[in-house]
């Protein structure tokens, strides 16, 4: 009993990590135009990551669970050593404050344990994962700068975007809360099986069955998805700042650009192939997209936490990689390391 409690204990931990890290990309549109307070932020994107979690996240937890590793070696021990560097990498990301890519150390931290044991599935990796994690961010910048270009800033001309009578509009107010709401919804379908994936593949391994797969992703589902809510709460505020009010400020049309297009590509590549994917590398790279439309290439990425962004989006997923290893090594020769 204490063995299955410590991999999803480290999963609740890893909840609440993710929640920060994936508060920015949820809401760092409506936060930076100034149309949600802070408090509401936790409530709302807990709720819409569980409901897309329970309603969209089956294929994405099928590739962490069985996609890139041999489900057969998902034990209490691998899982644990898996899910427990994931967190650190999440949560040192989480405390400097920069929105991390849980997906890519999750993938970073299962593929580390796929090649000690000498299972790993490059096919999936080098075929599948790697080329939608550079094409989807290069779509979401380029869908964004045409926009910014051909669109907002023509109705900028016209003096519509800056009219306060339309920007205080509530069906304006209403449709960035929404387009935030589905950012977070996308979240749920992609992000929360870096936890529940791993968690019911091992369930199933333990019962002997994939009959209840259905059932142990809901109870995995049940378990992690309100972690998001409460590492929201907790590590939100500095990723937020961050992102919605530090690279550029934006305004009620843009935002409703960066939200529709970031939350769009991850919901189609969880949905369409399973594929875990960097939400914040689709959400900074649309904002990116409208600052570049706005400031020029040569001004946007001149800024301090541009730079930032990407350190530790490549630092982040090398701490996951080699701390599975040196967990998995250090378990190996104590013994534990069985199947």
């Amino acid at each position: 009993m204490n063995s299955v409690l410590i991999p999803f204990v480290i999963a609740m931990l890893l909840g609440v990590v993710m929640g920060g890290s994936g508060t920015g990309p949820a809401f760092s549109a409506a936060y930076g135009a100034n149309i949600l307070k802070l408090k509401w932020i936790p409530i709302l994107f807990g709720i819409m990551v569980f409901i897309g979690a329970i309603t969209a996240g089956g294929k994405t937890a099928e590739t962490i669970g069985k996609g890139l590793l041999n489900p057969a070696y998902l034990n209490t021990i691998t899982i644990s050593i898996i899910l427990f560097s994931i967190f650190i990498a999440i949560l040192i990301a989480d405390i400097v404050g920069i929105p991390q890519s849980t997906s890519q150390a999750t993938v970073f931290a299962i593929v580390a344990a796929a090649i000690y044991l000498g299972e790993f599935n490059s096919s999936k990796m080098l075929y599948e994962i790697i080329p939608t994690w550079f094409i989807t961010p290069i779509i979401s910048f380029v869908l964004c700068f045409l926009a910014g270009k051909y669109i907002y800033k023509p109705l900028r001309k016209t003096g519509i975007t800056m009219s306060k009578k339309v920007n205080d509009n509530y069906v304006m107010k209403g449709v960035i809360l929404i387009m935030s709401l589905f950012v977070a919804f996308s979240i749920g379908a992609n992000n929360v099986a870096n936890a529940a994936g791993p968690i019911a593949t091992m369930m199933a391994n333990k019962l002997g069955t994939d009959q209840n797969n259905a059932l142990i992703m809901l109870i995995s589902i049940l378990i992690i998805a309100p972690g998001f809510g409460i590492g929201s709460s907790l590590f939100g505020k500095k990723i937020l700042n961050n992102t919605g009010k530090e690279i550029v400020l934006f305004g009620r049309f843009e935002a409703i650009i960066i939200a529709f297009v970031s939350g769009s590509l991850l919901l189609a590549t969880s949905v369409y192939k399973g594929i875990p994917t960097s939400l914040v590398q689709l959400n900074v790279a649309a904002i990116l997209g409208i600052g570049v439309s706005k400031l020029g290439f040569k001004n946007i990425f001149r800024k301090t936490e541009v730079n930032k962004f990407f350190i530790m989006w490549i630092v982040s997923p090398v701490i996951s990689f080699l701390l599975t290893i040196i967990l998995f090594f250090t378990a190996d020769k104590l013994g534990y390391l069985t199947f």
